[in-house]
């Protein structure tokens, strides 16, 4: 084994991981083709399950830390394990910034992560920054280790939307590598665009859809993991320590059914497979569904044949939802050509 991390290993709102295997048999079975278009593929493992019965993927996502993470796990390029697992003892053996300024530290020791925790990892990504040794897949697998790594130990709940207050975070950071994906013989695109956009430029078999539902933006939830992904260090503000908004997403606003069925018509595929969950009616505001079950079956319908199947499965609760009998459901459509 060559690290620690697989692609499930992170914690993630709406992960699949649990359900990939279930969602798996239904496509084996209502399902049929060579290419399969992940269409908002956040952790990747939708993709993994299914990687060894399709020859052909695409995989998007809009979020920074996604795309690197897709590339270190997914991407077939060649990378040096051994000078990876060097870099690994080396970074192992840092006790204090060389290269980084104090941007990491400054702004979420104490909070996300200790004073010397944030410290090291501030300064082992400017060392990834400047190792001109690396080639594309190496760089993306270090960033995307560092990632696992400090998402492993942060002081949060799941998400960056907050940290735990505590009087003093403990120092936790190890920095352990992560295990990418044999997928040498297979065919893999990887894209960071707006899924409305990229869908009128890709042609497959089955595509999985599995969008934002509710108003949880995700580039705010994982902020610090875009961050550590872009390396820009941008100002930043509120209890949190967020950068200015960028990559909100329409499925987390009022117009997200008018966006869907967008989405849904224009697909160039034979199967579309959509997951949702049943959380339309509850309390808590920023759990609440912006599209109802209804509204995601007419869309479906539009374009062709639809088999619903469901299965119980605990919801994600962040202390407000108080929603009983959850069930996530997956439609499959046959589209009419």
């Amino acid at each position: 084994m060559f690290g620690k991390f697989n692609l499930e290993n992170r914690r993630y709102i709406g992960n699949k991981n649990k359900l990939a295997t279930w969602i798996k048999e239904l496509l084996n079975e209502y399902a049929s083709g060579n290419s399969f278009f992940d269409v908002f593929a956040g952790t990747g493992v939708v993709t993994r399950e299914v990687l060894d019965i399709y020859d052909e993927f695409v995989l998007n996502d809009f979020l920074f830390s996604n795309n690197i993470i897709y590339t270190a796990f997914f991407d077939t390029s060649q990378h040096d394990c051994s000078k990876l697992k060097d870099i690994t003892n080396d970074f192992r053996k840092i006790t204090d910034r060389k290269f980084d300024d104090s941007y990491f530290e400054d702004n979420y020791g104490g909070k996300f992560f200790s004073f010397h925790d944030a410290k090291i990892i501030g300064e082992i990504r400017e060392r990834i920054e400047l190792n001109d040794s690396l080639n594309h897949k190496e760089k993306a697998i270090l960033i995307a280790s560092l990632i696992y790594s400090a998402d492993k130990i942060a002081n949060t709940v799941g998400h960056y939307d907050a940290y735990r207050k505590k009087e003093r975070v403990q120092n936790k950071f190890k920095f352990e590598l992560i295990n990418p994906i044999n997928a040498e013989n297979k065919d893999i695109k990887i894209y960071r665009e707006d899924s409305n956009e990229l869908i009128r430029n890709v042609k497959a078999d089955i595509a999985f859809v599995d969008p934002p539902y509710n108003s949880r933006q995700y580039s705010r939830f994982y902020h610090v993991l875009e961050g550590i992904s872009k390396w820009d260090k941008p100002k930043l503000s509120g209890v949190a320590m967020k950068p200015k908004a960028e990559n909100m997403s329409t499925y987390c606003k009022t117009s997200a059914p008018m966006v869907f069925n967008d989405l849904i018509s224009n697909l160039d595929v034979n199967y579309i497979a959509v997951t949702y969950n049943n959380n339309y009616k509850s309390k808590s505001n920023s759990s609440r569904n912006k599209i109802t079950h209804e509204e995601i079956l007419n869309s479906l319908e539009n374009v062709g044949t639809t088999n619903i199947f469901e299965k119980s499965f605990k919801f994600f609760n962040a202390g407000k939802s108080d929603l009983q009998n959850h069930k996530e459901f997956l439609f499959i459509t046959e589209v009419n050509k």
